[in-house]
């Protein structure tokens, strides 16, 4: 009997001991004499690497920047088949047990000592315990501390949050691979959909992915009989629990996995240029100088999950992407035959053999397979050799990206012969930026041509001048002699242009009003009102209308000799829609942090430049190069027939095509040209900004007035209420008089 009383007490001693032992170890691992345990802080405020997203003003989303492409939601904003699928596959005691699942502890213990399996014995809250606070790589004993602690912090995760918070929690932390890192990233990359809109079938799919997201990538082609098996267990597994009918199952198991794969890359997507602008210049110096409160650094674009709301309207953005790609499209088939006329293509027939060199080299220095070459210590006679060396490569085409073999400095001069775009809109009573598109294909072409590049305006330069000359009184119907006029340079020379016509122009002599000057981009007539008025006169003018870029004070520049950019050019021409009211461009509205708080709201700066009437007599004025000159193919060829007003320009050899176009509610500019200026066309008819930039006005707006969804009118410019009488504005009555006036004495002009 003693020895069976012995017995008995070892049978207790041995049963008891490991489950005293495992008491005492969770005790000391809650002490923290294995390590520190999360503090409850940290559990209430997880560190997650939140996806900063950029919405447009009509609320789509933009684009998105991120080392992790995370956007949490809430639970209430996930679809419900998610959550039955997740429950049903992972966690089918979910709402039973408080964090750790007795039965699978069992499971899970036995398999770490070796006697079973190791998997499947966590609960979705330790499972997201284990996320939160990932495991490095452990021996068998620190696996079982490592357990122990993501029990401890599983229960501290039930006290801290409710049942449906935890779901929300895992499923916007768990990583779904291709860049898809929680539930509202991975439902829009792999199905083009919304969290909450998800069908049955691809809810079960992306569930499917938490057992094993490499195992079960659905992109991978060796994986897709396997995803999709995998799909018909959790689907399955719905069934057994009582979230989908049988009947139901038999019918979707069939199906396909339906992908709708659209991996986020931030060439793609809308409005890539102005989104790269804002990441690189404006966020980058914005962060700089704010500080986020809970990390006492400054705020991170990729990390800190910040909303910027942008001005861009998301179909306005859309139209505009559309009317470039068109139309450049087209210019470059009609470049690419004149470029193979062309010996030293595609440099124009006159740059010499130095000035392609000069060019060359400092294009092989810019690019980035010099820098890494350079930086691995090759010599410059080695990488010469190697820019000379055949490869494989890809580049872009009209057709898309091709494969081809050809050497790095002949893909410099390939890609040297496309032709390049910046196009720009702006509400101007508001000033907000409604469209921005900076060249033809933000993967191989990054430079952005709307606030970056600045190019020479040529004579969309002249309205500045002419401007001047009707606030200081004149009207667009004031006449002014077509005769040459010389103005005095400081080192006693005379600056004399020349009409684009030539000295067989028949209007030559012949008195002509400043409208029809402008209408016809005359030179003569513009150096005289700038004779009358000055170059430093016009550099403050053009200074007034928001133009910061460096205009030299020489009579030249009334002919467009300075380089300036889209986006300073379609604000100054603003400024005549808004009634003489410049008002600083404005593409973000407010800045957001990942709670929703207001970090700060942007409001543009303004200035009267000049008065109402002085503004709708410049637009008059204006009107003039659409209605009978070199922008009347808005009429003619895109049938716009509301009051439209603007300016063409081309630079010297056809480097630079430009068009301002004025509507009383959009304003718009668009300039296109070769990447260095001694790329372009032959021909004026071919090279003029009415041909080269004035087809992306007129397609972008025939695109906008046929969408009725978008409220933009046509509109007639407001005429001002007191109007001066003695400011004309019809100069129809001049034509007779402007035809004839040969006998009058010129000297005076």
């Amino acid at each position: 009997m003693e020895n069976v009383k012995k017995y008995i007490k070892w049978v207790w001693i041995l049963a008891l001991t490991p489950i005293f032992s495992l008491i005492l170890l969770v005790l000391l691992v809650d002490f923290g004499t294995f390590g520190k345990l999360p503090k409850v802080d940290e559990l209430l405020n997880p560190k997650n690497n939140l996806a900063t997203i950029v919405f447009s003003g009509d609320m789509k989303i933009l684009g998105k920047y991120y080392s992790e492409n995370r956007v949490n939601v809430h639970f209430s904003q996930l679809d419900k088949d998610l959550v039955d699928a997740l429950i049903a596959t992972e966690d089918s005691r979910f709402y039973e047990h408080s964090g750790v699942d007795i039965k699978a502890l069992g499971r899970s213990v036995f398999g770490i000592f070796g006697g079973g399996s190791k998997g499947g014995g966590s609960t979705i809250t330790q499972q997201l315990a284990k996320m939160m606070f990932p495991r490095e790589k452990l021996n068998k004993f620190e696996l079982v501390i490592r357990k122990i602690k993501e029990w401890i912090i599983a229960t501290q995760l039930e006290k801290l949050y409710t049942k449906d918070e935890i779901l929300a929690l895992y499923l916007n932390k768990f990583d779904f691979l291709n860049l898809a890192v929680g539930i509202k990233s991975a439902a829009q990359i792999y199905f083009n959909r919304t969290q909450d809109s998800l069908k049955i079938e691809q809810a079960a799919m992306l569930i499917g992915m938490a057992k094993n997201p490499a195992l079960f990538n659905p992109v991978n082609p060796k994986r897709k009989d396997t995803t999709m098996h995998r799909r018909n267990v959790v689907l399955s597994q719905m069934v057994k629990y009582g979230f989908l009918s049988k009947e139901k199952f038999d019918s979707l198991k069939k199906l396909p996995l339906g992908l709708s794969f659209h991996p986020e890359d931030h060439n793609d997507g809308l409005a890539p240029y102005f989104r790269e602008y804002v990441r690189d210049n404006f966020m980058k110096e914005w962060c700089e100088k704010h500080i986020n409160p809970e990390t006492n650094e400054p705020y991170n674009i990729y990390k800190d999950g910040l909303r910027i709301y942008t001005t861009v309207d998301s179909r306005m953005q859309r139209y505009a992407e559309e009317a470039v790609y068109e139309h450049m499209i087209d210019l470059q088939r009609v470049f690419d035959k004149d470029l193979k006329n062309k010996k030293n293509r595609p440099f124009a027939w006159n740059v010499s053999k130095a000035e392609i060199d000069n060019i060359m080299n400092s294009s092989i220095k810019r690019s980035d397979r010099y820098r890494q070459l350079h930086k691995q210590g090759i010599s410059e006679e080695k990488i010469l050799e190697a820019f000379n060396k055949p490869s494989e490569m890809k580049v872009y085409s009209l057709r898309g990206d091709i494969d081809t073999v050809m050497t790095p400095i002949d893909s410099i001069k390939y890609y040297k012969g496309f032709l390049q775009t910046g196009f720009m809109a702006m509400e101007p009573q508001t000033g907000y930026v409604k469209a921005w598109v900076g060249g033809i294909n933000h993967k191989h072409f990054k430079y952005d041509h709307v606030k970056v590049s600045r190019r020479q305006v040529g004579s969309t330069f002249k309205p500045f001048v002419y401007a001047l000359a009707i606030d200081n009184g004149l009207s667009p119907c004031h006449l002014v002699a077509n005769v040459k006029t010389c103005i005095a340079l400081p080192d006693g020379k005379d600056w004399c242009p020349e009409n684009s016509e030539g000295p067989n122009d028949k209007n030559i002599g012949k008195m002509k009003t400043l409208k029809w000057a402008l209408a016809n981009s005359v030179n003569y007539i513009t150096a005289w009102v700038m004779k009358q008025y000055g170059p430093h006169a016009v550099v403050q003018l053009a200074k007034r209308l928001g133009i910061t870029s460096d205009i030299p004070e020489v009579p030249s520049i009334c002919l467009g000799t300075a380089d300036i950019n889209v986006f300073e050019m379609v604000a100054a021409n603003a400024t005549f829609a808004n009634k003489g009211t410049y008002i600083q461009p404005t593409f973000i509205t407010r800045i957001e942090d990942k709670n929703g708080k207001v970090l700060e709201e942007f409001i543009p700066k303004s200035d009267e430049v000049f008065s109402e009437e002085k503004a709708y007599a410049i637009i008059q004025l204006m009107r003039g190069v659409v209605d009978g000159g070199t922008g009347s193919r808005l009429r003619s060829k895109y049938k716009l027939m509301n009051q439209i007003a603007g300016k063409t320009g081309t630079t010297q050899k056809n480097a630079d095509g430009w068009f301002m176009g004025i509507t009383p509610e959009l304003v718009a500019g668009a300039w296109v040209g070769g990447e260095d200026r001694s790329i372009h066309f032959n021909s004026m008819a071919e090279g003029q900004g009415a041909t080269m930039a004035l087809p992306i006005w007129g397609k972008f707006f025939s695109k906008l007035y046929s969408d009725p969804k978008i409220k933009v009118s046509k509109a007639e410019f407001s005429r001002p209420k007191n109007l001066d009488p003695n400011l004309e504005m019809d100069c129809s009555k001049y034509d007779g008089s402007e035809s004839d006036n040969n006998n009058i004495d010129f000297s005076e002009f």
